[in-house]
């Protein structure tokens, strides 16, 4: 049967990125449209596993290295076309024009931007093609950071609460919560303190910085888009999503979790992601991590990880590891290269030729805890971890894969958010939820993190039976498998070029 169209689709760099645009070619192929991933090829061993017929991966060869000084933003890669920019956005123009302009072939029906790549949308409005601007993170960020701008929240007082309108009650603004969104930890120098001091952006100087009670620079350019797509689903956030498209006068759609299918199609049973995703370094085998796993009891392990991008300060990360050490429970631990580093995310840094090196590692600690924990250096296995039923808890940085693959097998969260929508996340998963709790206190926006407090919020989240009831209940929604393929339809009708063919064909 050949396809009804094409479609573009354009990621960010990196796992969080990458790994949710792969999946949603593979979800507008399962509707019978050809989907086209459009990466530079430094990121062509980032790609995941494709077997699918109907997704094609187009990687564009840069024309030149980018630069040392290559700017790095929170709200975008080089947003302006200048720097790296300019040789991505040339291919973009090039392939466009050869691939549609020259043959005269049908243009794809839409294109689908990542946000964060907001720049390249002047390349497709030559040729007219509909933009679809897509959110790899869940809605809970996005409307609480424009409610905001909206609430005036740069004049909220030390022990204030400020209710944002529009949104739950539970989604209320403390002090501390504005002033955490304002410092990205983990990403500015350290300080003699261990404190890391704020980054500042070109962005930032026009429009303040995240969580500053300013308008963020996307939400007036989505002007250009036809619809906004974000990776969840009403599930878990149809009330957030309804408030943004209320807010914009547009349509939103929850296009997500956008997980590998073996992930719903396995609901009540283990993942093996060496299935699903490319195996990368890693000191401990997939097989390895299972038997030590078969060997503990039924939800007595907690996962720590902190995601492939960004990690708490040296400093904490020693914390954790006292913690750890002091504490009787089981754990698993994975450490990635260049941990507790600071600097931009790592895949920015393999994109500009920066690879991480060294990094934080808790020597000795392996020895002194013996078969009670088990450290993984490099990659894991974690849907792995995530499916396995002796995993009672998930200390987690709170990026939005991480916390959608736990919410759907039940995993209860301990939140160390550390920077951009983490913060936001953590108070979806813990106020809005109620599938986990946070190491963070209302006190100190700034606090440090100690080997005590440690101790207490995992000793306190493992043991909180309420929280993993309702872990539970809302994994219990997800068992009828992806639960957003009415909204793909819904997205192909609105913005097909031929939409009367295509959707009689979609029913």
């Amino acid at each position: 049967m050949e396809a009804l169209g094409e479609i573009i689709v354009l990621p960010f760099f990196g796992q969080g990125h990458l790994n949710p645009c792969m999946e949603l070619c593979k979800q507008f192929a399962t509707l019978n449209f050809k989907a086209i991933l459009i990466i530079p090829s430094t990121l062509s061993s980032s790609i995941p596993t494709n077997n699918n017929p109907l997704v094609e991966v187009v990687e564009l060869q840069n024309s030149s290295p980018p630069p040392e000084n290559a700017e790095v933003t929170e709200s975008g890669l080089f947003p302006s076309r200048d720097s790296f920019s300019i040789p991505l956005a040339q291919g973009i123009d090039n392939l466009l024009s050869k691939r549609y302009k020259s043959s005269g072939q049908v243009p794809p029906i839409c294109a689908v931007l990542d946000v964060m790549m907001r720049w390249s949308v002047d390349s497709f409005a030559k040729l007219n093609i509909p933009i679809a601007t897509f959110f790899t993170s869940g809605a809970c960020h996005s409307a609480i950071e424009y409610a905001k701008w909206k609430a005036n929240a740069d004049s909220i007082k030390p022990g204030e609460v400020r209710f944002l309108n529009g949104l739950p009650d539970n989604m209320a603004l403390s002090y501390a919560d504005f002033n955490r969104n304002r410092h990205r930890i983990g990403r500015g120098e350290a300080t003699k303190t261990g404190q890391h001091e704020p980054v500042s952006t070109p962005d930032e100087s026009k429009h303040g910085p995240p969580g500053g009670g300013k308008r963020t620079p996307w939400w007036e350019e989505v002007e250009r888009s036809t619809v906004l797509l974000f990776n969840t689903c009403d599930d878990l956030e149809e009330l957030i999503i309804k408030y943004i498209s209320d807010q914009i006068g547009k349509p939103v759609y929850g296009v997500g979790p956008l997980l590998p299918e073996q992930y719903w199609k396995s609901a009540g049973s283990l993942v093996h992601d060496h299935e699903v995703r490319s195996n990368k370094t890693t000191s401990v085998t997939e097989d390895e991590v299972m038997k030590w796993l078969n060997s503990k009891p039924e939800q007595s392990v907690i996962y720590i990880s902190f995601g492939s991008e960004v990690s708490p300060s040296s400093e904490d990360l020693t914390e954790l590891a006292n913690a750890l050490e002091e504490s009787n429970q089981a754990f698993i631990w994975v450490i990635p290269p260049g941990s507790g580093t600071p600097g931009p995310p790592r895949s920015i840094k393999t994109l500009l030729g920066r690879e991480d090196e060294g990094g934080f590692y808790p020597y000795g600690l392996d020895e002194k805890i013996g078969n009670r924990g088990l450290l993984i250096k490099g990659w894991a296995p974690q849907l792995l971890i995530l499916s396995h039923p002796s995993v009672g808890g998930f200390l987690s940085h709170c990026g939005w894969n991480s916390t959608v693959e736990a919410i759907g097998r039940g995993v209860p969260i301990l939140a160390w958010p550390i920077g951009g929508d983490q913060f936001n996340n953590a108070k979806l998963i813990v106020n809005h939820l109620g599938v986990g709790h946070t190491l963070y206190t209302s006190n100190d926006p700034l606090e440090q993190m100690k080997k005590e407090r440690i101790m207490k919020g995992i000793e306190m989240m493992m043991d909180d039976q309420e929280v993993h009831k309702k872990g539970k209940e809302l994994a219990g929604k997800f068992q009828g498998g992806y639960p957003s393929v009415a909204s793909l339809k819904a997205i192909i009708r609105r913005v097909s070029y031929s939409s009367s063919e295509n959707a009689a064909s979609l029913d």
